[in-house]
């Protein structure tokens, strides 16, 4: 099953894939959408639709792991990632793959077991998990690449 993982955004967007093979899983393609602070937000949520679309069309995912909006200060930091977060909803709605939210907390125990771990345990969990050696640029990719693992590991546990 494939599985495609988002941290949201609307300047920066990390999105991740996975190929899911019983209690396996292989990442495929991961990467930032980016959308210019000199567009209009119908502009960049547009492009963000548009590049989904086309990660979406490409590897049909049968689900969407989204790390799920925490409250924070800023509220306009709140509305830009809320608006983002309903651009993924409606493809997902479009191309009928499950969604499932995820809070940061939930990744960071899913991953390090501690449900309050900073970013660099987070990422250092990933680098070990995925056997690799340098972490992919910008934080959103990691970010979004946690979300995944974070929806493989639950995933498989809940079958036992």
């Amino acid at each position: 099953m494939i599985i495609l993982a988002f941290d949201p955004g609307l300047e920066r967007t990390g999105y991740a894939l996975f190929d899911i093979q019983g209690s396996k899983y292989t990442l495929g393609a991961h990467g930032c959408i980016t959308t210019p602070k000199t567009h209009t937000l119908e502009a960049r949520l547009h492009q963000l639709y548009e590049a989904v679309e086309k990660i979406i069309v490409r590897y049909r995912p049968k689900a969407i792991a989204i790390e799920k909006l925490f409250f924070n200060i800023n509220k306009k930091t709140v509305i830009a990632v809320a608006q983002g977060q309903g651009t993924l909803l409606a493809l997902a709605g479009k191309y009928g793959a499950a969604v499932t939210f995820l809070t940061p907390s939930e990744v960071k125990l899913a991953l390090t077991g501690y449900g309050n771990s900073d970013k660099k345990g987070v990422e250092k969990m990933v680098l070990m998990l995925l056997g690799i050696k340098v972490a992919p640029k910008p934080d959103d990719v990691v970010d979004a690449i946690a979300c995944g693992l974070a929806y493989c590991t639950i995933k498989k546990f809940a079958h036992l």
